[in-house]
């Protein structure tokens, strides 16, 4: 009895942000189709690229807003459709848009230095998605915990690979600890905007 109590539990999904939304203040569940959900890819997409562009000129290292919008992404689409989102995203730069950071394109873009850290967005978005199927994401401290857990593979993905490059003590001292301040100030955010988001959709649903 115990063992099936822990194997229900276990298989126990939460609604991610947008299936709420949809399925909620818009609804009818009609409306959560294959159209929608490449809007929302396209939109996702584009905010990423466009976040990837930007920079906050805080001292000694710029601060993107990607990584914060990598994982916004993952806890609000879910895993299937946030992955699919951050997929998209990888291929327009793949054939030639200039979706990167500072405008940059290409495979060999994937392939250089820091083409480690595209691949840990894929992953991250995932299991942050996996996270809000979970119930984290809806309240501050659970927020926080989940973006710690989202850099967290970003950094072992991205920086693992740079360490193929420039060995594992530099891609340390180069790829992360620079990065973690900017990582704090994101987080901050995650843990004010997604708290809120929920109240919001709980409004409406009313």
């Amino acid at each position: 009895m115990l063992e099936a109590n822990n194997s229900h539990a276990a298989k126990v999904r939460f609604p991610v942000l947008t299936e709420a939304l949809i399925a909620g203040p818009l609804s009818s569940s009609s409306m959560w189709t294959p159209t929608v959900k490449a809007f929302l890819v396209v939109i996702g997409s584009l905010l990423l690229a466009t976040s990837a562009q930007f920079k906050i000129p805080l001292y000694p290292v710029p601060v993107t807003g990607q990584t914060l919008v990598v994982l916004l992404i993952g806890m609000v689409y879910g895993p299937r459709l946030g992955g699919v989102t951050i997929a998209a995203y990888l291929l327009q730069g793949v054939i030639g848009l200039p979706v990167f950071a500072g405008g940059a394109f290409g495979i060999l873009t994937l392939l250089g230095p820091t083409g480690g850290y595209l691949g840990g967005f894929l992953v991250a978005a995932v299991v942050m998605g996996v996270l809000a199927e979970r119930g984290m994401g809806r309240d501050i401290m659970s927020t926080i915990i989940a973006m710690m857990i989202g850099n967290a593979v970003i950094y072992v993905v991205g920086a693992s690979w740079l360490a193929t490059f420039i060995g594992a003590e530099k891609a340390l001292t180069a790829g992360v600890l620079p990065f973690l301040y900017g990582d704090i100030l994101k987080l901050a955010v995650a843990a004010g905007l997604m708290p809120v988001a929920w109240c919001l959709v709980k409004k409406l649903q009313k």
